[in-house]
């Protein structure tokens, strides 16, 4: 489980390609080694990824065909950057919200506004399908970052970033065009379908 809060970003060092199989290795922050082992969970960029090799502070995870297709990892090279959480601990202090890691789906950014102190970015989901779990002011993490909803247009919404959020994240670096990773609010994808099929099996 994670809580949204970005520790740190890390570089992607190597790609190894294999058929609907990839091999990516980070180079790992010296802060957020200590205790790491093989077989713990890493969200890269929201994605829960099982470590499976460590040299030094170079730390491998294994990505999947479902995982490179669902995601914006399989789009990323050598030299690109991605955001880091380490697994959560019990007893620790959760400043964002509870995340499973599994990526729900891509968004692509649409539009950028930026005024004093602020960055306002407008994302549009790949179905309105997806768009009944997005409520103003209710939970997302994009990237793995666990943010507030603003506001909601048909198949968009957007989100209001601080300094400390780009300062610390990859998501000002997010271009026009670029694909973000949407992980839903677990609570609200389960109030959400509770309310469906009760009014389903009520013929509403």
């Amino acid at each position: 489980m994670f809580t949204g809060i970005v520790q740190g970003t890390a570089k992607i060092v190597s790609i190894q390609d294999k058929a609907n199989f990839r091999t990516q290795t980070i180079k790992m922050p010296q802060e957020m080694l200590n205790g790491l082992e093989i077989g713990a969970s890493v969200a890269n960029n929201g994605v829960c990824l099982t470590v499976t090799e460590i040299n030094d502070d170079l730390v491998s995870f294994d990505l999947m065909r479902e995982t490179l297709r669902i995601t914006n990892l399989g789009e990323f090279t050598v030299g690109d950057s991605v955001n880091i959480e380490r697994a959560m601990q019990m007893g620790t202090e959760i400043g964002g919200h509870i995340l499973s890691g599994h990526v729900y789906c891509t968004a692509e950014v649409k539009d950028i506004i930026i005024s004093e102190n602020n960055c306002q970015i407008w994302f549009e989901l790949p179905n309105a399908d997806i768009m009944k779990y997005i409520l103003t002011k209710g939970f997302i993490a994009i990237d793995g970052i666990s943010l507030t909803i603003g506001e909601v247009k048909l198949q968009q919404f957007c989100v209001n970033l601080i300094p400390e959020t780009l300062t610390r994240t990859l998501i000002g670096q997010r271009r026009v065009g670029d694909n973000v990773n949407i992980e839903i609010d677990p609570q609200t994808q389960a109030i959400v379908d509770t309310v469906e099929r009760y009014l389903s099996a009520k013929n509403i």
